[in-house]
């Protein structure tokens, strides 16, 4: 699997799950009535395995690991926002993708975290089989959890794949999810902190 150093991703991948994975993948090449050993298609079952492995990587990541590694003690109460946060993550009912923007903001209470970190947070959670809702909140426990802050707020925007390729297919949908605790369940808190986004939300 990936090997994590310092945070810096080192592709490196499990030989035996690999090999079990390219067994998976050749099977449902021909269930789906495809030839795997035709050109084309020769090395798309080792592909896929080291494909999947990248796209789920988030599983060998501690995201309170994470925001631990840069916590550093700080008299700061104002609000923090790491917003404009790209995310792509799949969907668990079908394994299609969902690809968006998380927005991230806290106040600190006595502690900040390298803004790095946040994002890195939301690489974790979203590099896992998802669904928005559950990521969102995920997202925000992990900050709140390591911080103990003030409060957090946690906005995602994402295009899910599985609604444009298939189902339903409206192209242009987009959906949006919340969640907030502490100072951002207070209406004026949570007004300044979509201000400061400085976007119309969908």
């Amino acid at each position: 699997m990936n090997e994590i150093i310092g945070y810096e991703k080192i592709e490196k991948f499990d030989p035996e799950r690999t090999e079990k994975l390219m067994e998976h993948y050749r099977a449902i090449l021909q269930l789906l009535g495809e030839n795997p050993d035709r050109e084309g298609l020769l090395k798309t079952p080792f592909r896929m395995a080291r494909s999947m492995q990248f796209l789920t990587q988030g599983y060998n990541l501690d995201p309170m690991e994470i925001l631990l590694s840069a916590r550093f003690k700080e008299d700061y109460r104002q609000m923090v926002i790491v917003k404009d946060i790209e995310l792509y993550s799949l969907c668990e009912h079908h394994l299609i993708p969902f690809i968006g923007k998380a927005h991230v903001a806290y106040i600190p209470n006595g502690y900040i975290t390298g803004l790095s970190k946040i994002a890195r947070v939301v690489e974790a959670y979203s590099r896992r089989l998802q669904v928005q809702e559950r990521l969102t909140t995920q997202i925000k426990n992990a900050i709140n959890d390591a911080l103990h802050p003030l409060g957090v707020a946690v906005v995602i925007e994402a295009k899910h794949l599985c609604m444009s390729m298939r189902g339903v297919q409206k192209q242009n949908s987009v959906t949006t999810t919340s969640d907030f605790i502490g100072a951002f369940e207070r209406n004026e808190t949570r007004a300044e902190f979509l201000q400061l986004l400085g976007k119309n939300l969908h």
